[in-house]
């Protein structure tokens, strides 16, 4: 990256460069580099510290934290946090529901919320995905039905990462049923302490509890928690996922991700050398390689050509989610091959089993990973999504 970079860029990239490394305990850095769960405390120590110096939420207007960079120093920001496996700011609060609330909330919303969401005071679950409403999310059915001073919502939602350490939650909800389903749609904020409130974890594939449905029973919400303008919500949600989009391409994390690829096959031994040394494996890694140099050159290309502090969300940020979530995939899908058959003992543990100790560090979270990121091409709108997107808004198909 710092070949693409100005003097100034060079000079803030090695600035946040050691501010990652001195200021974020080591202890968490080392066990999120090694594919390690991280705790809820884990995540709130580390956010607290970025807020504690002002790097939690860079993209913030500046007078709730905000930092006035230009969109390349935000990439700066985000791409030398992951190369020093630094947890990011939670993406609910950091990068979803802040935004929002910044860019259309009430200024009594945004003195009650901003501050202890930027702290992680206020642990921000996502209601949006439902049972049949996932990629079609403008089908949702969750209702919100307003009688006086607050709403009474009913429904349920699924998919919520997280959402079991959630405090609040941010809600799309349907309050007119009867116009078009994208125009009857409201942004709601629920704490989840609230009578009729119900979280239920869902065991994924991979053997943990990360997602959540959860279900609202004739929840009372006060009206005073509605973001923007009643049936105004589809607007608001399209501005989040326009946000969401651009970090998940997550260049920074996949570099880490590759190294550790190339690690692993340079202690796995072959009839050539190493399995570095096998033409069909290093023409793989290689294409991966290349394709992510490619992306980030895209990334820094739509940045610099990037209005700071925009309000609408940019159709560009779709081919960053596609390649991006494509291309973590495709690196999940590498350190198997590096595994080979040995990866399968590790589908049901968290731990490096006795007579497998000499497998590289990290490398017991392999197989769990693989099978968690199938989920990158679905979250923040599935590549299908993102197609017709880029097909319609930058095509003109």
């Amino acid at each position: 990256m710092d070949n693409l970079l100005n003097e100034q860029e060079l000079e803030f990239a090695q600035q946040m460069r050691e501010f990652y490394r001195t200021e974020i305990p080591e202890d968490i850095r080392r066990r999120n580099a090694a594919g390690e769960s991280l705790t809820k405390e884990d995540h709130v120590t580390t956010m607290r510290i970025l807020n504690k110096h002002g790097y939690a939420v860079p993209n913030w207007p500046v007078e709730w934290g905000g930092k006035d960079w230009t969109p390349v120093q935000r990439h700066i920001w985000l791409e030398e946090m992951q190369l020093a496996s630094v947890p990011t700011p939670l993406p609910f609060n950091a990068s979803m529901v802040g935004p929002v609330i910044a860019t259309f909330g009430s200024q009594e919303l945004k003195e009650r919320f901003l501050p202890p969401t930027a702290n992680l005071d206020i642990w921000w679950a996502q209601g949006f995905s439902e049972p049949n409403a996932g990629s079609d999310l403008a089908s949702l059915k969750t209702a919100a039905v307003r009688q006086g001073d607050k709403y009474i919502v009913n429904g349920q939602k699924t998919w919520a990462t997280m959402a079991q350490h959630g405090d609040w939650i941010f809600t799309l909800v349907r309050t007119d049923p009867d116009v078009k389903k994208q125009a009857g749609i409201s942004f709601l904020l629920i704490d989840m302490s609230s009578p009729g409130v119900t979280v239920r974890p869902i065991k994924l594939i991979d053997g943990g509890y990360e997602v959540n449905e959860i279900f609202f029973d004739n929840v009372e919400v006060p009206v005073e928690n509605l973001v923007g303008e009643e049936n105004k919500g589809w607007s608001y949600a399209k501005f989040l996922l326009g946000n969401e989009r651009t970090g998940i391409a997550r260049i920074g994390s996949s570099k880490v991700a590759l190294a550790r690829v190339k690690a692993f096959a340079a202690n796995t031994k072959t009839s050539r050398g190493t399995l570095l040394d096998d033409p069909l494996f290093s023409a793989k890694l290689t294409r991966v390689e290349a394709e992510l140099t490619a992306l980030e050159f895209t990334q820094l290309r739509i940045l610099s050509t990037q209005a700071a502090g925009a309000d609408k969300p940019d159709p560009r940020s779709s081919v960053l989610k596609l390649r991006g979530s494509m291309l973590q995939q495709a690196i999940t899908e590498l350190k198997v091959d590096v595994l080979g058959p040995e990866g399968l003992d590790f589908v049901d543990s968290r731990e490096v089993p006795d007579g497998f100790t000499t497998l590289p560090h990290g490398a017991p979270d392999a197989l769990p990973n693989y099978f968690n990121m199938r989920k990158t091409t679905i979250y923040g709108g599935s590549s299908e999504v993102q197609r017709s997107i880029i097909s319609k808004a930058l095509l003109g198909l």
